[in-house]
């Protein structure tokens, strides 16, 4: 499909990605450069916020309209909030193209964000601020990258934000936010369905095209690699909650193919991987363990979780620092490898069949690199992985790097 996809630059900036698809829905929407590293001091996040706000009314739609506008005729309209992004995106029913279009350029370009609304959406953020809490194992993830990166650091602050900081929100500045951070240079626009590219492009530039504002946010600092360490919570649960992890290179590196296939060797998805075969399988220890990673622009995270019982945590650790440092001493074995590889590749085939990941991940693939890469062209690099570069991936786990925080 990647040698049909089409790429185009608007002249005020704002690039474009279409990718045919044959079937009778469509997905567009906007991904932004801009997340909760982009927050304003005292008013952490920001980012999510202004997601929340942008459906509250512009100088054409009240909230109410916006929330019908794609609705009623059987479409979504959905976004979301990461470190370092903003997706802003709609499905629809193909022949409401146009429609979707036009809302999105709508919000983008002159949400009002009205005082009554904004206090009435502060209340539903702090809901979700609270039942974020009332999840230890989500919450967790929050606190680890406050530890790994500092806390109240541009990187290490919770997307939410905090109960202080969301009630100093006003409308000046989710405007202020939207103005200097919603602009062409730094977002990209993507489409995927059956309309023809010519169609696509020629609808963006009637709506996108009067976007004429430039960036003008702080560089982005990549905070300090800081010492290792080990921290225990108490809040009072029976079971526990345990992220290990270490700061890794970022999306630019050469080596995240390994580092990828090293995650998902240790803890991805799969039944059979290295943790869950060691620490479940065999000894019953833990309900869950799985590793992920975050990957930024200028840095990363590999973080294994698992849930235990309180007095199976030091036993776990204990697993788990020995896999690694297994794996960090001597190559894979050229069989071992070759599976790994197997299963991972396999893996992203069957996931590149998830038609609002593709859709959404050509307009990433766009803004972050200009280009929009094929499954083919991650397996291949995959493959091309030695067992040296997965040895020295794993040395990146090392228990000098390795910050460790428990929920109890």
């Amino acid at each position: 499909m990647t040698q049909n996809i089409s790429i185009h630059t608007l002249p005020n900036g704002l690039k474009l990605v279409h990718v045919p698809a044959a079937q009778r829905v469509g997905w567009c929407g906007l991904v932004v450069n801009a997340g909760s590293r982009d927050d304003y001091a005292g008013r952490h996040g920001l980012a999510h916020f202004v997601e929340h706000t942008l459906f509250k009314g512009t100088t054409h739609r009240r909230a109410w309209h916006i929330l019908n506008r794609m609705e009623t005729v059987g479409g979504e309209l959905n976004a979301y909030t990461t470190k370092e992004g903003t997706v802003l995106y709609s499905v629809f029913p193909e022949p409401y193209l146009q429609r979707a279009m036009e809302l999105i350029a709508d919000l983008v370009m002159y949400s009002t964000f009205p005082d009554p609304e904004i206090e009435r959406e502060k209340e539903v953020v702090l809901e979700e601020v609270a039942s974020y809490r009332d999840t230890p194992s989500e919450a967790v993830y929050d606190d680890f990258e406050d530890l790994i990166f500092g806390t109240g650091s541009s990187m290490g602050h919770n997307i939410l934000g905090s109960e202080a900081h969301i009630e100093a929100m006003g409308s000046a500045d989710c405007s202020r936010y939207l103005k200097e951070q919603y602009v062409p240079q730094n977002m990209a626009f993507f489409y995927m369905g059956p309309a023809d590219a010519a169609k696509v492009f020629r609808l963006a530039e009637r709506y996108f095209a009067t976007m004429h504002h430039s960036l003008c946010r702080p560089e982005r600092i990549t905070p300090p690699v800081l010492d290792a360490q080990h921290k225990v919570v108490d809040i009072g649960s029976h079971q526990s909650h345990t992220i290990v992890g270490a700061r890794v290179p970022g999306m630019r590196h050469e080596g995240r193919f390994a580092l990828a296939l090293l995650n998902n060797l240790l803890a991805g998805p799969g039944m059979n991987s290295m943790l869950n075969v060691l620490m479940r399988e065999r000894r019953g220890l833990v309900y869950t363990v799985e590793s992920s990673i975050a990957s930024f622009t200028d840095s990363g995270l590999l973080e294994i979780y698992f849930g235990c019982e309180q007095c199976k945590v030091k036993k776990s650790l204990d697993i788990i620092a020995k896999a690694i440092d297994s794996l960090a001493q001597s190559p894979l074995s050229a069989s071992r490898l070759d599976a790994a590889k197997r299963q991972y590749c396999g893996q992203l085939l069957v996931a590149s069949q998830n038609v609002e990941s593709m859709a959404l991940g050509a307009g990433k693939s766009v803004l972050y690199w200009g280009k929009v890469s094929s499954v083919d062209d991650a397996v291949e690099r995959i493959q091309a992985v030695t067992a040296e570069q997965v040895r020295q991936a794993a040395e990146l786990l090392a228990p000098t790097n390795t910050t460790i925080l428990t929920f109890q």
